[in-house]
């Protein structure tokens, strides 16, 4: 697998809201989780084009990535202006 324990600590340690990687619920650590699943299959579906059922998962994160920042928008707009910053996203 493509998603080892390690690296999602690593990203909730250097996302995450606590900066800890036991921070797994904050809506930051969970955008930048997201982003890194969906860099991994944009580029598996540029290789494998036929591949729907990862184009599917792939649509379902990117919709999930939206409504979390959707959310966060609403509740703290600093915060949401940090997280487009810090994983270079675009609104």
């Amino acid at each position: 697998m493509y998603l080892y324990t390690e690296k999602k600590q690593e990203l909730f340690e250097k996302h995450g809201r606590n900066k800890s990687k036991n921070d797994t619920g904050s809506p930051e650590s969970q955008i930048a989780l997201f982003t890194y699943r969906i860099s991994h299959l944009t580029e598996h579906l540029k290789k494998n084009k036929k591949d729907h059922a990862s184009r599917l998962g792939l649509l379902k994160l990117v919709g999930k990535r939206k409504r979390l920042l959707g959310y966060l928008q609403q509740r703290d707009i600093e915060r949401y202006r940090a997280v487009l910053a810090d994983l270079n996203l675009r609104k």
